[in-house]
């Protein structure tokens, strides 16, 4: 698979290669996620797969490539029966935008002539485009939640539907899904992350002869593109007749006990979700020992499959970094071997009782990695010895940052009133999905029809059109769109205090953890987040507006403590943030989020200045809730005041969870209306 960069130079490329080439081979594993830095040959390697996939036949005429030996009997075009002329073509390689519509993923149906003629008038989308071939999503964690929905239910049944008004359309749409992704960015959502048959993580080497390398063929790629091509065509067509050739011997490769039991050990070790994983993980195994030229699968392809197939599911939630300990792996095909009938396991077990140079060893493979992960894996590398003790001097004025204490589920906090940003599950906002609410002429075409609408603007013109047939005569004019209501996703911007009235460890870990917890459902709610800090004498961005809670989160967790607390320049850093992204993305709505106990001690005039700070978000009715930090028997009630010049509501830390004290949204509405 030629391209116009060295696989050497970016680290994971070589997993890139195989999973997509093990996908070529069979596209039942069920596609690859690339997750990586930007800048890493990820869309480059991707595009290079196609021209390695061999041709298919299609039905001539057939919008849909349906295939001559077995064409889909419910094909609009079809029936294809006897299926008459075909034609090899290569086979596509389809790219959605992340702001694709609707009608560009599935197709767009005319309504119009669906009720004036009941003609099925469909223009094929995206969809069905990628049929038999494949469907690539840059940025796919960028991707609308509805385009997600139509993606997870296209690749669950094989076919995608097309309903509008009791009209619809069905067509075969079997592809093979690849998507590259930047985690800085935001992650997936869970349903489609595991929709995902095999995931590889790439970043660019540091080695400066493999980028003197990258360069090199950079430049030689730009001066002749179709020099550098030529150069690379003998080394292509021999990749493409190896999987031509694997793929023949894919029906032969035989899946012993042994590997099965090997495979549902690994699956179960690892505490993945149900058993899709297993069955990827068989699949990929078959491919993989077809890629080699055997006919039975090994240990050997199994450990390469599961270190393909598990990583992105065993996430539990976005701030677990994907990955698979090795050793453990080991452990557990280890402890299975020797069950395969295979003539090639004899073999093998020959060498059980020899201990893994490259494993855990013969006195190291029991408990020592469970060991190393406690001390090392969730916590960061963080002393668990000073948790109870006293914070150590980071700096003049400064203390050493604490971890967060366990995240809880929290109220849901809304902007009030109804937007129209992107989708999302937080606030109200007008959508192409969600609930009925009205009706409007469509602006542009006609995607949610309101049939009884377009029936009442019709009706008094019957006479007049000359109706003489039971149908109603429909014109353009009569269509009304239907205009609904559903939920939008916020900019959740965090403003926390890291002054050193905030410093005591146990009440910081507090706060940590109340933060953390509102990340977790932005995280869900499809929300992009920043996090602006004050403390000292000055007020930074954290983390500029994002989709990524992990990013957010690490910041978080490394957020030193001390000095004194300039609110007013906390406040004004915000409102200056919120400035540059309303330039941005002004249809996203914002949602404040202080995280303080209200004391102001930083600058000439702090008291004052803060008030004339908070009173810009007011002026300008930015949603906002202040999370009042302030502990002991003696409260001052200063984030209380704070929230009022602001124009929101005050919430405790024990009221931030969603089972104390019903009625906090509408009391945060009340207050913004």
């Amino acid at each position: 698979m030629s391209t116009p960069f060295p696989f050497t130079a970016v680290v994971g490329q070589d997993d890139l290669r195989l999973a997509l080439l093990l996908n070529a081979v069979s596209p039942a594993v069920g596609g690859v996620l690339v997750r990586g830095e930007k800048g890493t040959a990820k869309s480059t390697a991707v595009r290079a797969l196609s021209a390695l996939l061999p041709a298919v036949d299609v039905v001539v005429g057939c919008r849909f490539s349906c295939d001559p030996a077995a064409p889909d009997p419910a094909c609009p075009d079809g029936p294809h029966n006897p299926p008459g002329a075909f034609e090899s073509r290569p086979a596509r390689m389809v790219e959605l935008p992340v702001g694709a519509s609707e009608d560009r993923l599935v197709g767009a149906l005319d309504i119009e002539r669906a009720l004036a003629e009941g003609v099925k008038a469909f223009e094929p989308g995206l969809l069905a485009d990628a049929h038999r071939g494949i469907l690539y999503v840059d940025e796919v964690n960028l991707l609308h939640d509805h385009l997600v929905d139509l993606l997870l239910d296209a690749a669950a049944m094989g076919a995608s539907y097309v309903e509008r008004e009791g009209v619809s359309v069905r067509h075969a749409a079997r592809f093979l899904l690849v998507g590259t992704m930047n985690p800085e960015e935001g992650e997936l959502r869970p349903q489609l992350l595991d929709r995902f048959g095999l995931t590889v993580e790439v970043a660019a080497s540091r080695e400066p002869d493999q980028r003197v390398e990258v360069v090199r063929r950079r430049l030689a790629y730009d001066d002749d593109p179709a020099g550098f091509t030529a150069r690379w065509a003998d080394e292509e067509a021999a990749v493409r007749q190896q999987i031509v050739a694997a793929r023949e011997l894919l029906p032969s490769v035989r899946l012993g006990d042994g590997a099965l039991r090997q495979i549902a050990a690994t699956c179960a070790a690892f505490e993945v979700d149900g058993m899709r994983a297993d069955i990827v993980m068989a699949r990929t195994a078959t491919a993989l020992a077809a890629w080699a030229g055997r006919t039975v699968v090994l240990a050997e392809d199994v450990r390469q499959a599961a270190l393909l197939a598990l990583p992105h599911r065993r996430r539990r939630n976005p701030f677990d970094a994907p990955g698979l300990d090795e050793d453990r792996l080991d452990q557990t095909l280890e402890e299975f071997s020797g069950d395969d009938e295979s003539d090639e396991s004899d073999e093998n077990d020959e060498n059980d009782d020899d201990p893994d140079p490259d494993g855990p060893g013969g006195g190291g493979g029991g408990p020592a990695p469970e060991d190393g992960g406690s001390q090392g894996g969730d916590s960061g590398g963080r002393p668990e010895a000073a948790e109870d003790g006293e914070p150590q001097a980071a700096g003049a004025g400064e203390q050493s940052p604490v971890r967060a204490a366990e995240p809880f589920r929290t109220k849901v906090l809304s902007v009030p009133g109804i937007g129209e940003g992107a989708a999302g599950r937080r606030s109200r906002a007008r959508t192409e999905h969600g609930r009925t609410t009205g009706a409007r002429r469509p602006r542009g075409a006609l995607t949610k029809l309101h049939l009884a609408a377009t029936v009442q603007a019709a009706a008094p013109h019957q006479r007049a059109r000359g109706r003489s047939g039971p149908g109603l005569v429909i014109r353009r004019d009569d269509l009304r769109q239907a205009a609904r209501e559903g939920r939008e996703g916020n900019l959740v911007l965090f403003v926390v205090d890291a002054s050193g009235s905030m410093a005591a460890r146990q009440r910081m870990s507090a706060v940590k953890g109340a933060v953390l917890s509102l990340l977790l459902d932005a995280y869900q709610r499809r929300d992009k987040v920043g996090l602006v800090t004050f403390r000292g004498s000055s007020a930074d961005v954290a983390l500029p507006p994002t989709s990524s809670v992990d990013a957010a989160a690490a910041r978080l967790e490394s957020l030193p403590t001390g000095g004194r607390t300039p609110l007013a320049a906390g406040l004004l850093k915000a409102h200056d943030v919120l400035r540059v992204e309303r330039l941005r993305d002004p249809a996203r709505r914002a949602l404040v989020v202080v995280v303080t106990d209200g004391r102001a001690t930083g600058g000439p005039e702090p008291v004052a200045l803060a008030g004339r700070a908070a009173r810009l978000f007011a002026a300008e009715g930015v949603a906002s809730v202040v999370v009042d930090c302030e502990s002991g028997p003696v409260r001052l009630g200063l984030a209380g005041q704070l929230a009022g010049e602001l124009g929101g509501t005050a919430v405790t830390l024990d009221e931030l969870r969603a089972d104390s004290i019903a009625g906090l949204v509408k009391d945060v509405q009340r207050r913004a209306a």
